[in-house]
């Protein structure tokens, strides 16, 4: 997985198109401190279910299948951004983990 960059400088929240929120979380316009995109914990059978201001966009197997879920949506953000950027709360793990917690 190559390097996560640096975090996104305020007022850069390394997103674009109709649905990207303006400013970052130094902006008076931004979201205080709510994060509009929520990447759930791996599933029982594999995937992390994604959501984006409360709607269900599907059940990602990787950080592609999530970039393009947000890119259908409206908001264009690249791979190596995604683990750092603000507006993703990742739930339980990183990036790093689809698949289901195996048991030994």
């Amino acid at each position: 997985m190559p390097a996560v960059p640096p975090r996104h400088r305020a007022g850069n929240t390394g997103m674009t198109g109709p649905g990207a929120r303006p400013g970052g979380p130094d902006d008076a316009g931004a979201m205080a401190g709510k994060r509009p995109i929520i990447v759930h914990l791996p599933s029982p059978t594999g995937g992390r279910r994604v959501r984006v201001d409360g709607e269900i966009l599907g059940l990602a197997h990787s950080v592609g299948d999530l970039v393009e879920f947000l890119r259908r949506a409206g908001l264009e953000i690249e791979p190596e951004q995604v683990a750092d950027s603000p507006l993703i709360d990742w739930r339980g793990v990183g990036p790093d983990r689809w698949e289901a917690e195996t048991r030994t």
